[in-house]
């Protein structure tokens, strides 16, 4: 007599205990001078590289390391979850500033979706955080070159799970667990096609045999007692889609403008004069502005050697598609050179 088949349904996993990082990324200058702010902030504060618990440090460091303040704060509702009672803010020397909550969670697995669903444009949130920002720029004045709160914002959440109450292999939670996974990195509670699912798990990575990193566009699983590193890593990369969407909006605008201005030229009445100092002058500085940024965002983070978190940088940063905005910037930034120029010689 045939032995039953084995049933393929996985079984539940209850997490004992999970940390979830709600990320919210604010462009808020030119720069920031590190060491005045630091100067300035009465909170409790700390200025550090990125740590590293099992990879050596030389090969991932911040030039210079962001500053981080941590503030004790009235815990937030988020569904049936709370925050807790303290609010970090990394400060970035290119301007930019990433306000991080955290909230536990244990139970099974479908809570991590349902958290992840309060946490879908969150109006608690995102106001607490601009506020948060705000109040520390006022804090700060003086160390924050041409201070703006633009209206780009970039959100991410990471959901770390440090223990579960029976042990799960990563090979088990990317095989018998992939539907679940996919689910609470799409914040897609409907069943996902194996297409979908395959796309939202594509993106792993393991240091040892007991960890896994599932890195997606909006949010991240790591499976690991110790991802203060790679957290970080994440939390720079969303930064950095924050200011290459600022700056390509600003290359877009900038470009608009000019291409009116020269157009006006162009088609205005015989006698009308060429193109202004004042409108030239508006032009260089967008230049310079653009390529400053892009260049301190570009070289906040140097990658030296093929190590485990340059890795982990890679990885996200195909997600997000980083590689795409860089070159879309750069060609931007070659017209406005173009336009620069053909204004100069109207001049």
């Amino acid at each position: 007599m045939p032995e039953p088949a084995a049933s393929t349904v996985a079984p539940v996993l209850e997490v004992q205990t999970g940390v979830c990082y709600a990320l919210f990324a604010y462009e808020v200058g030119q720069s920031i001078d590190l060491d005045e702010a630091q100067r300035r902030i009465t909170a409790l504060k700390e200025r550090a590289p990125i740590r590293h618990k099992r990879r050596a440090p030389h090969y991932f460091a911040f030039h210079p390391p962001p500053l981080r303040v941590t503030q004790e704060v009235t815990p937030l509702a988020v569904g049936a979850h709370r925050t807790v009672d303290h609010v970090d803010a990394l400060l970035y020397d290119f301007g930019a500033v990433s306000v991080s909550y955290a909230i536990t969670f244990t139970g099974p697995l479908s809570r991590l979706l349902t958290l992840g669903e309060a946490l879908y444009d969150n109006a608690t949130l995102l106001a607490d955080s601009r506020t948060r920002v705000e109040q520390l720029l006022a804090s700060i004045a003086p160390a924050v070159g041409r201070p703006r709160t633009a209206d780009v914002i970039e959100t991410y959440a990471i959901f770390q799970i440090i223990a579960f109450t029976t042990p799960c292999s990563p090979g088990e939670l990317q095989t018998m667990h992939a539907p679940e996974m996919a689910q609470i990195l799409r914040s897609e509670r409907g069943r996902l096609s194996e297409q979908e699912v395959r796309d939202a798990t594509s993106h792993a990575i393991s240091f040892g045999a007991e960890d896994l990193a599932l890195i997606d566009w909006d949010a991240a699983l790591l499976f690991d007692r110790e991802a203060d590193d790679v957290r970080d890593v994440l939390e720079f990369a969303n930064v950095e889609l924050l200011e290459m969407r600022f700056l390509d909006q600003q290359l877009d605008d900038a470009l608009d403008a000019s291409y009116e201005t020269l157009s006006r030229r162009r088609w205005g009445p015989p006698r009308m004069p060429g193109v202004s100092r004042a409108e030239l002058r508006q032009v260089g500085r967008l230049q310079v502005d653009a390529a400053l940024l892009f260049e301190g965002v570009n070289n906040a983070l140097k990658l030296l050697g093929d190590q485990y978190l340059a890795r982990v940088y890679r990885l996200v940063s195909d997600r997000f598609h980083l590689a795409e905005w860089d070159a879309s910037i750069l060609r931007k930034l070659e017209t406005l050179e173009s336009i620069y120029q053909k204004m100069s010689d109207a001049a």
